[in-house]
């Protein structure tokens, strides 16, 4: 089915979505304001300060220049010689044997599993602390891996890596790879032979998703390119002081026609002009299978809203999604995890209660791997099915969100529905997710979700009202709080207030301030 790229502009904001059969197929969004000038964007390199070595946590603290600093983990600090590296990989092959034989879920690959792998085969060796080769006050190069996520600042590596648009370089990994997403064994046997030709040695290549097809002419022009850049940024490198960004990553739109396009696009709808003139001398440039696709929109309907995308982000940003069906999901993103709920709703199916949960969980599965996909959500997912009986049927449902997932550019490990009817998985984020980015904590619960009752305050009122009037000198105490906690502590339901003026003896003044909180109460007793 072909794709479409929609990019929207308005004012310092710029939208891009990718779009199948009305289904978002990738969300991206970057806003132009003063306090993203100097943004730790994905990509960037920097050479930054060592602030702290902690060798409790085996991680350093790094000065990128950001008013936060950088998170640097030991085994991405760590930059080991040539020999270590090949040793380590002839131990990770036979790891990776192993794994396999072991029922540990379903991972489903980016298109840089291969370079994760190759991170994840721990090319340092376990004597190696952080401690050991890193000091406070040191001068190095980074690269931010991880943007900076809610209170965390940004993570960054030291094994640097420049994307181009068919090849990855890595100057410090000796690393041959092919995007695991390349699935035809051929094609990948015949990139692999032409990145052993390109590669010099102990330097990295890895073939991304787009490279399938590609000519040895057209990946040695674009690895020679990056290996032009790494130069580049290595001679800035030596003329600079920390902290001092060294290499910025492309431009938003430059970025969306690198990392989410690819030859299934059929057009490319761009309502700026400054924008699509943009996107035509990128695509002349680097994406000539793309050439002549760009339009530029002029229809009177906003771009997104003429497609259905701002509705589709409106439900991206909601607690609950509801599915055709009448079924809905309970989407909930806290700190440490996300859960999804699926629920039966309004659906009450045809013939027997296992046929009618298992077709709601199988509708579930297609929504939460979209969900998943248009809010970016990351780290430990949950997702609570609803309970099924038989073990052919919870098979189904399992297969089901694998294949659900493969749509996802984002690197997904998915394990075997619990007895418990849960599914544990993980996803890879580098970026913040969809309602971080547009949303922030609501001021009056301060992001808890909830208040407490005015039933609740009353009575916490009463308590403290109650250690006042002990003391109480005067013959009147006043007490300000919200009207509706005021309501009820008058009201001929509780009758508190006449009732503890009899016991103390005070005469209780009570005003209604429209400016306070519902928890916010003050009390004050007269001073004579």
């Amino acid at each position: 089915m072909a794709k479409q790229l929609l990019i929207n502009q308005t004012l310092n904001e710029c939208r891009a979505a990718l779009v199948e059969s009305g289904e978002i197929l990738d969300f991206l969004m970057d806003r132009l304001t003063d306090d993203r000038s100097n943004h730790p964007h994905v990509g960037n390199i920097y050479k930054g300060k060592v602030l702290r070595v902690l060798p409790g946590m085996q991680s350093a603290f790094v000065d990128i220049g950001y008013e936060k600093a950088a998170f640097l983990y030991v085994d991405d600090a760590y930059l080991p010689s040539l020999e270590e590296q090949r040793e380590m990989a002839e131990k990770a092959k036979k790891l990776e044997e192993e794994k396999a034989k072991k029922n540990v879920g379903e991972v489903i690959p980016d298109e840089f599993s291969t370079l994760s792998e190759s991170m994840d085969m721990k090319l340092r060796p376990v004597e190696a602390t952080i401690e050991s080769f890193l000091k406070e006050g040191e001068e190095i190069l980074v690269q931010v891996a991880k943007e900076p996520i809610s209170t965390k600042g940004p993570r960054v590596t030291r094994h640097v890596t420049l994307a181009g648009r068919h090849v990855v370089y890595m100057p410090f990994i000796e690393h041959t790879g092919v995007s695991r997403r390349i699935e035809n064994d051929k094609e990948r046997d015949r990139l692999k032979e032409v990145l052993e030709k390109i590669r010099p040695e102990g330097k990295g290549i890895i073939a991304r998703t787009v490279a399938e097809g590609a000519s040895s002419k057209v990946l040695k022009t674009d690895f020679n390119m990056l290996v032009k850049l790494w130069k580049e940024i290595m001679k800035k490198s030596e003329r600079v002081k920390a902290p001092n960004q060294l290499h910025k990553d492309l431009t938003f739109i430059q970025r969306v026609l690198r990392d989410i396009t690819d030859e299934d696009v059929a057009s490319i709808l761009v309502d700026d002009k400054t924008n699509h003139k943009e996107v035509d001398k990128f695509v002349s440039k680097f994406l000539p299978s793309l050439k002549g696709k760009s339009q530029l929109y002029s229809g009177e309907m906003p771009l997104f809203e003429k497609h259905g995308i701002d509705m589709e982000i409106e439900r991206g940003i909601s607690n609950k999604v509801y599915l055709r069906s009448g079924g809905s999901l309970n989407i909930d993103q806290t700190e440490a995890l996300v859960s999804v709920d699926v629920n039966t709703g309004k659906f009450v199916g045809r013939k027997t209660l296992e046929e009618t949960i298992l077709r709601n969980n199988l509708e579930a599965v297609k929504e939460i791997a979209y969900q998943l996909r248009l809010r970016n959500c990351g780290g430990i997912i949950i997702i609570d099915f609803i309970d099924m009986e038989r073990e052919e049927n919870r098979d189904a449902v399992y297969n089901a969100l694998v294949e659900a997932l493969k749509k996802d550019r984002s690197k997904t490990n998915v394990m075997p529905i619990s007895g418990l009817g849960l599914v544990e998985m993980t996803r890879k984020r580098t970026r913040d997710t969809l309602t971080r980015v547009m949303c922030e904590p609501c001021p009056y619960c301060e992001g808890t979700g909830s208040v407490k009752s005015t039933l609740s305050v009353c009575y916490e009122l009463v308590r403290e009202l109650t250690k006042v009037l002990k003391n109480a000198k005067g013959n009147k105490v006043f007490i300000y709080a919200h009207p509706e906690v005021t309501a009820q502590l008058c009201g001929e339901d509780l009758d508190m207030i006449e009732t503890l003026e009899e016991r103390f003896g005070k005469s209780l003044l009570i005003r209604s301030e429209n400016n306070y909180h519902i928890e916010q109460y003050e009390i004050f007793p007269q001073e004579y």
